[in-house]
């Protein structure tokens, strides 16, 4: 079986998505990214601090998380889609005042928009992780 890598419209739907996600993380617009993140228990999130199990933990965390410090540049993003259903988001990051390099990882499903909802096209995060190196790098 051979999958295809990077299919023109998958792909752009996916830059869309995640320059979606970026702009929403980053302006704290918590409404957006509940949007992105598929609403389903088998979503998670890994993040610096915390394992969080399901869309209602990742939702309750971004409602309480506090908008300060979120702006940030990103750097070596990588994405790629695989079909037209599946596609993984990778991008390194460092924050403002920060010289510390952080890692974020996306895993991304088209689901059907009349079970998500149409926005980009039905794709949602299934799974994140974010991580700090202990050094700059």
């Amino acid at each position: 079986m051979t999958i295809a890598i990077n299919l023109p419209a998958p792909l752009a739907e996916m830059q869309e998505a995640f320059a979606a996600y970026e702009k929403a993380l980053t302006g704290n617009d918590v409404a957006m990214l509940d949007l992105l993140f598929w609403n389903n228990p088998h979503t998670l999130r890994y993040g610096v601090t915390e394992n969080l199990y399901g869309y209602e933990a990742i939702a309750a965390f971004r409602a309480g998380r506090p908008a300060a410090g979120l702006a940030r540049s990103i750097s070596n993003t990588v994405i790629t889609t695989f079909g037209a259903g599946m596609a993984t988001a990778n991008t390194e990051f460092t924050r403002e005042g920060s010289t510390r390099t952080g890692r974020q990882s996306q895993t991304w499903v088209k689901f059907p928009p009349a079970e998500v909802g149409a926005a980009f096209g039905g794709w949602r995060i299934v799974a994140a992780h974010v991580s700090l190196l202990t050094t700059p790098a």
